[in-house]
């Protein structure tokens, strides 16, 4: 193993370590407690009985509609854990992409002084305004994913790590082809005008760059079946050979495999982006180009919630020495193979 692999493998390794302090900090609730365990202020330092019923909550629910696999589940995900809780009251408002009604929907949730708001803005800058003053209003705003353009306007954040994610892909392509120097890379990305996109791809080229390698070819699709499908039979159609592919998003993946089908090609391995239950199926079958996918979690909007209700009920979150709840959460993005899939197939998402 080269050093450079070995050093990219220890970054990997500490990231997820920390992130499963976070995610079990989340979780815990069997605290070990001793009398030298309890602070002053009566708060165990080794965490709380977090799960445990407390004051009953009302926490206000809103995110873009659910016209793709990814934010079908972050919906689904936000109702079921909170359906864990019985001190939880979850209101769901209808999903859109209308940025007006998405600011309306927020301004009844101040209306209702509802507790606390779980909120994945389609647009973090137009919904910085109105998640600022719930937070004016006492009402603390937990941001989902997409940003908010001021510190304000949210009292902790939850997001995937899209940077990460090119990292984590280009990292697992230098591992298979780093010592063939006229490999062929390509790349299919999301939409381009969005930072997201462009922090999968800045990431993504960073990795290769360790390891000698770039991208050749690279296209943009839209993070659907349609525009997935035709970006990838551009990209055939241009490039007589390719030996690995990565795909940013999954959803828009059955596309690209479709065209890949379509042209008949299979000289290539393929990494996905975000992890659908059907790219790893696929993976655990061995029955396509598809060797590996990057975890972008469809779990957020549960931590959202999770992250609400200890804000709400002022606790500590757990296994952490600090008091309160971290302003920031920043989730892994690991690579799925068929070594691993059966530990991530349960957060998979039907694209």
């Amino acid at each position: 193993m080269s050093a450079r692999t070995q050093r990219r493998r220890l970054v990997a390794g500490t990231l997820a370590a920390a992130t499963a302090v976070l995610l079990v900090a989340c979780t815990s609730n069997q605290p070990q407690q001793s009398d030298e365990a309890t602070s002053a202020g009566g708060v165990a330092a080794g965490g709380t009985q977090n799960d445990e019923p407390g004051d009953k909550v009302v926490i206000g629910f809103s995110a873009p509609a659910a016209d793709h696999g990814w934010m079908s589940a972050i919906t689904s995900a936000a109702k079921e854990e909170a359906g864990k809780y019985s001190d939880v009251t979850l209101r769901v408002a209808e999903g859109t992409n209308d940025v007006n009604l998405q600011i309306s929907q927020i301004e009844g949730f101040i209306n209702d002084k509802v507790d606390a708001i779980v909120l994945l803005p389609f647009d973090g800058a137009a919904l910085t305004d109105v998640a600022t003053r719930a937070m004016d209003a006492g009402i603390p705003v937990i941001n989902v994913d997409r940003e908010f353009s001021s510190p304000f306007a949210a009292r902790a954040t939850v997001l995937g790590d899209n940077y990460g994610m090119g990292v984590s892909a280009g990292t697992y392509i230098c591992d298979k082809l780093g010592d063939k120097p006229d490999a062929v890379i390509a790349e299919i990305a999301g939409i381009d005008s969005l930072p997201l996109t462009q922090d999968r791809s800045k990431g993504f080229k960073d990795a290769l760059a360790d390891c000698g390698q770039k991208v050749d070819a690279r296209v943009a699709a839209d993070f659907t079946v349609q525009g997935g499908e035709a970006a990838a039979t551009n990209l055939l159609q241009a490039q007589p050979k390719i030996d690995a592919i990565w795909n940013h998003d999954d959803d828009q993946g059955v596309g690209v495999l479709q065209a890949i089908e379509n042209a008949g090609r299979d000289e290539f391995f393929m990494v996905g982006g975000a992890g659908s239950a059907n790219v790893m199926r696929h993976i655990k079958d061995g029955d396509s180009v598809l060797e590996a996918t990057v975890i972008y979690p469809s779990t957020q909007g549960a931590d959202g919630v999770k992250l609400a209700r200890l804000v709400a009920q002022n606790k500590t979150m757990g296994d952490l020495a600090s008091l309160g709840v971290p302003r920031t959460v920043r989730l892994f993005a690991p690579v799925v193979t068929a070594d691993n899939v059966d530990d991530y197939m349960s957060i998979g998402f039907e694209s």
